[in-house]
C-alpha cells in the first residue's frame, strides 16, 4: 500500500478508511493497555497521533517504535479524535524504518536556543525549526511569484567575482594556492592561483544585475551572498540570502514604490499560507506578531529624511550608546526607535550622508548625501537598502577613484555608463532578515539551516 502524507488526512475524508502512512516519533507515551506517538512527516506543522492496541503490539515490538527520533511506517484506519476536527490513526501493523539512539538528544523538555545550535542537523525536528524552515521556504515561493507576476526576469549572477561591490573588502578570498613559503608577493601569489588574479565570494549581485538591466529592463537575482565581517550580532552572519531586483527607467520614488509593493505582498502571502505556522510565533515568540504583520499590509509606510531623522532622535531625550549626529550611520538602536517607538510601523529613511554610502549611489544636487534610502521595520531594523544608482560616467568614474578603488575592477561597470546609461535603481532585501521579521525570531542564527558566524563552521 502507497503512503500518504499526513497533512491530507485532516480534511476528514479518510475517516474510517484504511491508509498507510510514514513519519518521525516526536513525543511518545505509553500505558498498560494502549501506547501513543506523535507522528510528524514534514508535509505539515501539526503531529499525527498513532494509537497501538497493546493487544496487537507486544511490549518487545512497540519499545523501539515508541522512542524519539525513531521512523515508523504504519498501516491503520483513520479515526475522529477527541478534539474538535482532529483524526488519528489507530495501528492495525507497524514497521520501524530506522530506530533511534537511546543518546538521541531531543528529548521531553524545553532546549534553548543556544543548545539547539549546537545540533543543527537534529534541531529541525522540533516544532520550532520545523515552522521557521516552513515559512522560509513559503517566503522564497512568494518572492519568485512577486517577481514573475510583475514582469521580472529571473537571472543568476557569479557567486565567484574580481570585484567588491561593496567596496568594504568584507571579501572572502578564493584561492587554490596552499601555503608556500616560496611566493614573495601577493602579486606572485595571484599570478599563481586559478583565476591568474585575486577572486572572491561575492557580497553582492548588484553589478552583474545592473549589467542584465541595462537589457533586459526589469530583473532581480536571488542567491547567496557572502561577508568576511567581524560582527558577531544577532542580525549578522557571513553567509546570507539576499533578493536584488534591479529596474532600468526607475528613480528612488519608483524602487521605493516597488519595495513597498514586495514586502506587502509577500507578507499577505505568508498570513494566507503559513496560518498555522504564523500562529505558532505569535503564541510561542512573539505577542502581537499576526496583528504587526496584519498592519503592514493594510497600512501606509512612512517616509523620513536622514537629516529629519537625526533631529528626531536628538529630541527623544533617550540615552543612546552610540552617538547621533548628522553623517553618522544610524545603529540598530536609533533604528529601532524611529520603527518601534517614533512611527510604529516600518519607515524608509532616504537622502543619506554620501561620505557613509556605498560608491554607486546617485549623487544628490547638494553633493553631500545620495539618493539612498533603508527600509527599517520594528523589531528587527534594516532590512532593506536600496538607492538610485549614480547614471553619470564622471561622476561614477571620481567617486571610485576618490575612494582608491581598482579602477581595472570596475571597467565593465563603467562601460554601462559610457553606452545608453539610463536612470536605474535597485535594492537589496536579505531573506533571513525578513524571515526574523515575520516569524519574531530575535537571532539570525536561527533562521538559517547551517548559520556561518566567526569561529562557527559545522
Amino acid at each position: 500500500m502507497e503512503h500518504i502524507e499526513l497533512h491530507k488526512l485532516r480534511s476528514g475524508e479518510h475517516i474510517g478508511k484504511k491508509v498507510a502512512v510514514c513519519g518521525w516519533v516526536r513525543t511518545s507515551r505509553d500505558s498498560k493497555n494502549v501506547a501513543f506517538a506523535e507522528l510528524n512527516d514534514g508535509s505539515e506543522l501539526n503531529h499525527m497521533q498513532i494509537v497501538f492496541d497493546k493487544a496487537k503490539f507486544d511490549d518487545k515490538t512497540l519499545a523501539p517504535m515508541l522512542a524519539l527520533g525513531s521512523a515508523l511506517r504504519v498501516v491503520g484506519t483513520v479515526e475522529k479524535g477527541m478534539k474538535d476536527e482532529s483524526v488519528e490513526i489507530l495501528a492495525e501493523s507497524a514497521e520501524l524504518l530506522g530506530g533511534s539512539d537511546v543518546s538521541y538528544p531531543l528529548q521531553k523538555k524545553r532546549h534553548t536556543m543556544e543548545f539547539l545550535r549546537t545540533i543543527p542537523h537534529l534541531r529541525v525536528r522540533t516544532n520550532t525549526f520545523n515552522a521557521v524552515f516552513r515559512v522560509r521556504s513559503e517566503l522564497s515561493y512568494a518572492i519568485h511569484e512577486f517577481f514573475h507576476k510583475n514582469g521580472y526576469y529571473y537571472v543568476h549572477s557569479p557567486i565567484i567575482t574580481g570585484s567588491d561591490c561593496e567596496g568594504a573588502g568584507e571579501v572572502f578570498k578564493v584561492t587554490t594556492v596552499g601555503y608556500d613559503p616560496s611566493i614573495k608577493s601577493e602579486e606572485e601569489y595571484n599570478k599563481k592561483d586559478f583565476f591568474g588574479r585575486s577572486a572572491g565570494l561575492t557580497v553582492s549581485g548588484q553589478l552583474e544585475g545592473e549589467v542584465m538591466a541595462t537589457a533586459l529592463g526589469k530583473i532581480y537575482t536571488f542567491g547567496p551572498t557572502f561577508r568576511a565581517e567581524n560582527s558577531n550580532t544577532p542580525r549578522h552572519a557571513a553567509e546570507f540570502w539576499q533578493v536584488e531586483p534591479e529596474v532600468a527607467f526607475a528613480d528612488i520614488d519608483d524602487i521605493i514604490g516597488i519595495a513597498t509593493d514586495m514586502i506587502k505582498s509577500i507578507i499577505a502571502h505568508l498570513l494566507e499560507h503559513c496560518a498555522p505556522e504564523l500562529a505558532f510565533f505569535d503564541e510561542r515568540f512573539e505577542n502581537g506578531l499576526l496583528a504587526k504583520l496584519r498592519h503592514v499590509v493594510d497600512s501606509d509606510f512612512a517616509r523620513i529624511d536622514y537629516a529629519d531623522a537625526i533631529e528626531v532622535l536628538k529630541k527623544s531625550g533617550k540615552q543612546f550608546v552610540y552617538p547621533v549626529e548628522w553623517g553618522l550611520d544610524l545603529q540598530t538602536e536609533h533604528e529601532r526607535y524611529l520603527t518601534d517607538e517614533y512611527f510604529k510601523k516600518p519607515v524608509f529613511v532616504v537622502n543619506y550622508p554620501r561620505k557613509i554610502k556605498s560608491f554607486y549611489m546617485k549623487q544628490n544636487p547638494d553633493g553631500k548625501t545620495v539618493a539612498a534610502t533603508d527600509l527599517l521595520v520594528p523589531g528587527v531594523g534594516e532590512i532593506i537598502g536600496c538607492s538610485e544608482r549614480e547614471a553619470d560616467y564622471d561622476k561614477l568614474l571620481k567617486e571610485i577613484t576618490d575612494r582608491g578603488m581598482k579602477l581595472s575592477d570596475y571597467a565593465d561597470y563603467l562601460d554601462l555608463r559610457k553606452f545608453g546609461s539610463v536612470p536605474h535603481s535597485g535594492f537589496g532585501l536579505g531573506l533571513e532578515r525578513m524571515l526574523m521579521y515575520v516569524t519574531g525570531m530575535a537571532n539570525i542564527r536561527d533562521v538559517i539551516e547551517y548559520p556561518r558566524t566567526k569561529d562557527d563552521l559545522k
